[in-house]
């Protein structure tokens, strides 16, 4: 018997053994044989036979399946219990292996072998089913010769399959749990019509390196234009996009991701740039290949074109040609910093292959392409619609500094000055001999003391002309030629997000005015993929930066600027952690660290509710409001209103001195609760609204209690040694928390304490508008941002210090400080929303000492536009109120005689009896308005 069984196990796991191998090797030979295969058969049989070799797999394991219980019947009368059970083991094997693949015959075998957690759970199922087995094989053993042989052999390799299967487990049930967080962009399904593939250059140079260039090239022939044909573009990581040598796209694709696995894509009209006859598709893809504070790397560079219409059928498949661009290459060092994708880019005319955009090609350069198979499909997973337009392209333009061409080189440096900080590629036409080293790179390439993105060129014999394909930022273009070098001409070409300047504030004050320019000008600068917090350093998107942009961008920039802020929420909530957590920079592949106090910002009053109030966008709060609950939950307050504190790995209030980071803590907890208590009645969960407010309730009537401290006569949290916060005290005034009989206190607070950065700055400007007093806030905005107002940069700073490196600072473009920008138009000219969507809003100026102001609001109802002149004796003000809307327009009190209020056309007002609010309040229906009065004690 013990030679029976010692066989049957022998046999048991040599065949184990054998087929697990088979599996293994047929995934790693067959990858390059299929396409050949499958048009050999398709050729044969005239049919486009897609899953012929899936197919082919599964009947062979079926046949495993059924010869093995074939001959373990045979061999079932000759053995015992121990082996009939290790004989199930090995039929739920192949029993389970005929599921998997049953599961998979609707994908295509590129699918799965490139779907790394299908490969490597099949691996762990291996794995544990063995282990399974030899543990059975060691307990069970009873022959009295080989025992201790078996059992210890059998134990030993079980418990080491075990391990590996432990952790592999480990592997495969994370990413399942993250899977399970996806998103979808609302409104737009992911799209379920991909007939192509993705595709890579047939090569055996290493896909996932960074900084790889592949040219891409698909000829065709058409007799009738479509007037339309919309082509769905993925690209790993940026594309370019020629048809018939017309650049139809510069910069296509954003960075990765919507979660931490999906992918976007872009759709494209490409139909006005097709002819009849002979077309020809060109498209440069970058793959950045790094982790950053904005990009998740998938690994692997890739690229997909769909565009099917009723006159054609145009996707990425075997029929396209592929190349890796030999003229791109890596510069030496130094390289950019660890939290930017991108790399530098260097580019040798040498090496360049001339024409491949526009015409035929000779030589072997261009070759079939891989195929890597079609979505959903790993790396890129799900495409997920582009939820932001394409960017705005300036055209090229020249430098504010032009100088009269050609001129040649003496081997200085060029300094050529652009009209403001912008989003640009510089561009030069130039003759000169082979060989020669160009450096291109702007004053902001050590923004914040690291290394940003520079480019670098070397000449081929002749003249010619070259355009940085990478975006950089800054004030001035330098270049760097040889000497020698004959300069034709230079240029830039400014792009940037694709939305207007709608927006408009001018006062009697030219300082207000050129910071309301300045902070628009910033703003802008650090929108694209995403917002970010700064366009050198990091562009990153850190949340507590991500609220004061949305919050700017409802006052300066058109309606199309909320695509950014949607994008933005939907990354927030797809990159939530197993945990609940939440956490910025997002998107990110090289960090993953809560700021606690930025993301209940984000989810917040001031966040994601603010985004409701402005857009009145109703199925993003539903959409996103499971998943800021979650967060929130995590949470706890106790019956005297304190907030449990939630250790993170970086407690961050803000920069600068004294920060009381556990009073801010719970300062925006509640306006965390604020939010979603809002968000709740909107999503149809009064439950849950009223447990928010129970929450709040505890919190507002304790708070005092709990934070006041009579020594100081401020809000200071127990404990707190260092000197009064001036943003944590502010911040209890913004929230709705602080006592009015403290507000005396607080204004003094705000009045000699300079704690807050440019960050924290808005909310100790916006409590003193809300107290009240602002002439203090206009006066101390003046104070705070006169060297920024003051210095020749069109952009404000990270600090209260100059930017770039040789001061010694942060970075000089970081859109944190552009809170200003916000509460004049919002508090001085007095415009904000009371419902969502602008249904409803109202103008309570809080001029204090401006003689006259204009201000426009690009609401989603229409702009807004104000017009306000005031003395010592009279008040006006004209109002045009878009359609849709109903306005409480407010005169301040102080002018309460001889009141005279007129319509365009007739228009009917209503006034409100408003005691104590410190203004006459009317409401007035859509239409131009004149308002206008004067103080009673005038003679």
């Amino acid at each position: 018997m013990g030679i029976i069984q010692s066989n049957m196990q022998s046999f048991i796991l040599g065949l184990t053994g054998f087929f697990l191998a088979f599996f293994d090797v047929l995934l790693l030979v067959i990858r390059p044989l299929w396409e050949e295969i499958n048009k050999f058969i398709c050729k044969a049989t005239g049919l486009k036979i897609k899953w012929v070799l899936t197919v082919f797999l599964l009947i062979l394991f079926l046949s495993v399946f059924f010869f093995t219980t074939f001959f373990l019947h045979l061999n079932m009368k000759k053995t015992n219990g121990p082996i009939a059970i290790s004989a199930m083991f090995v039929l739920t094997i192949f029993f389970s292996i005929f599921i998997i693949l049953v599961n998979q015959i609707r994908l295509s075998l590129f699918s799965i072998i490139t779907a790394a957690k299908f490969y490597r759970v099949l691996e762990v199922f291996f794995i544990c089913c063995i282990a399974v087995v030899l543990s059975g094989i060691a307990i069970t053993d009873l022959d009295p010769v080989s025992v201790i042989y078996n059992r210890t052999s059998a134990l030993v390799l079980s418990l080491i399959l075990l391990a590996a299967a432990i952790y592999s487990i480990f592997q495969v049930n994370s990413a399942k749990r993250e899977e399970a967080g996806r998103w979808h962009v609302p409104d737009k399904k992911p799209h379920t019509g991909w007939n192509a593939q993705w595709i890579l250059p047939d090569t055996k140079a290493d896909m996932s390196e960074s900084n790889i260039w592949i040219c891409y090239r698909k000829t065709f022939d058409m007799e009738n234009i479509p007037g339309h044909l919309y082509a769905d573009i993925a690209a790993d990581s940026k594309y370019w996009l020629w048809v018939n040598g017309d650049k139809v796209v510069a910069e296509g694709g954003l960075k990765r991701g919507p979660n931490p696995y999906d992918t976007y894509y872009d759709t494209i009209d490409i139909a006005p740039f097709l002819k009849k006859g002979r077309n020809l598709i060109a498209v440069l893809v970058w793959h950045f290949g790094r982790n950053s504070f904005s990009h998740k790397n998938s690994g692997q560079a890739g690229f997909i074109f769909n565009a099917i219409s009723q006159e054609i059928c145009l996707i990425s498949d075997s029929s396209w040609t592929a190349a890796i661009h030999p003229a791109f290459q890596t510069t030496g060092g130094p390289k950019p910093n660890f939290r930017l994708a991108e790399s530098n880019v260097l580019f040798d005319a040498n090496k360049d292959i001339p024409g491949w955009t526009s015409g035929d090609i000779s030589g072997e350069l261009f070759k079939p392409v891989r195929l890597e198979g079609r979505p959903p499909v790993s790396p890129w997973n799900n495409l997920i619609p582009r939820p932001i337009p394409m960017w705005k392209d300036y055209g090229l333009k020249e430098y504010v500094n032009s100088r009269i061409f050609p001129v040649v080189s003496d081997g200085k440096s060029i300094e050529c000055l652009l009209p403001y900080n912008a989003q640009v590629q510089p561009y030069f036409e130039i003759e000169a001999q082979a060989g020669l080293f160009v450096d291109i790179r702007t004053d902001d390439y050590q923004g914040g003391g690291e290394y940003g993105i520079r480019t670098c060129y070397i000449t081929r014999a002749g003249q010619q002309t070259f355009e940085c394909p990478a975006w950089m930022n800054g004030h001035k273009v330098i270049y760097s030629f040889p000497e020698g070098i004959r300069i034709l001409s230079l240029k830039f070409r400014e792009t940037g997000f694709d939305t207007d300047f709608a927006g408009k504030f001018e006062c009697s004050d030219p300082f207000l005015n050129k910071l309301w320019q300045k902070a628009r000008r910033t703003l802008y600068v650090t929108m694209r993929d995403n917002y970010m917090d700064c366009p050198d350093r990091e562009r990153a998107q850190w949340w507590g930066d991500a609220v004061i942009e949305i919050g700017e961008s409802f006052y300066a920039l058109d309606p199309s600027s909320h695509m950014l802020a949607k994008k933005a929420i939907h990354e927030l909530c797809g990159w939530q952690k197993k945990d609940g957590s939440l956490y910025s920079p997002v998107p990110s592949g090289n960090w993953n660290i809560e700021l606690s106090l930025q993301s209940l910002a984000g989810i917040g009053w001031f966040g994601i509710w603010n985004y409701y109030l402005n857009t009145g966008d109703k199925q993003t709060i539903t959409t996103v409001y499971p998943k800021v609950k979650r967060y929130i939950d995590l949470w706890q307050v106790n019956s005297e209103g304190k907030i449990s504190h939630r250790k993170t790995k970086w407690d961050w209030g803000d920069w600068g001195e004294n920060a009381d980071v556990r009073l801010l803590e719970a300062e925006w907890y509640y306006l965390a609760l604020k939010g979603l208590g809002a968000m709740a009645d909107v999503a149809d969960r009064p439950e849950e609204a009223k447990d928010y407010e129970e929450k709040m309730r505890l919190i507002r009537e304790n708070f005092r209690k709990n934070f006041w401290n009579t020594r100081y006569n401020a809000y200071r949290f127990p404990g707190y040694k260092r000197g009064t916060d001036d943003r944590a005290n502010a911040l209890a005034v913004v929230a709705g928390l602080a006592d009015i009989k403290d507000y005396a206190d607080i204004k003094r607070i705000l009045s000699t304490a300079f704690h807050a950065s440019p960050y924290m700055e808005k909310y100790v400007l916006e409590a003193l508008f809300l107290m009240g007093f602002e002439e203090c806030a206009l006066s101390r905005m003046k104070k705070r941002y006169a060297e920024m107002v003051q210095s020749p940069y069109s952009t404000l700073w990270e600090g209260w210090e100059i930017g770039s490196l040789e001061y010694g600072g942060g970075t000089y473009n970081h859109a944190w400080s552009g809170g200003p920008l916000t509460l004049l138009s919002m508090y001085a000219a007095g415009i904000r929303p009371v419902k969502p969507g602008y249904d409803e809003f109202e103008v309570m100026p809080q001029m204090g000492g401006l003689a006259f102001l204009k201000c426009t609001v690009p609401s989603v109802k229409g702009p807004i536009e104000l017009d306000i002149k005031k003395d010592e004796k009279t008040f006006s003000m004209n109002i045009k109120s878009p359609e849709g809307t109903k306005c409480v327009a407010g005169i301040p009190s102080e002018f309460s005689g001889d009141i005279k209020i007129t319509g365009s056309s007739g228009e009917v007002f209503e006034e409100l009896k408003t005691a104590g609010s410190g203004y006459l309040q009317f409401i007035i229906t859509p239409g131009k308005w004149s308002l206008s009065a004067a103080k009673k004690n005038n003679p």
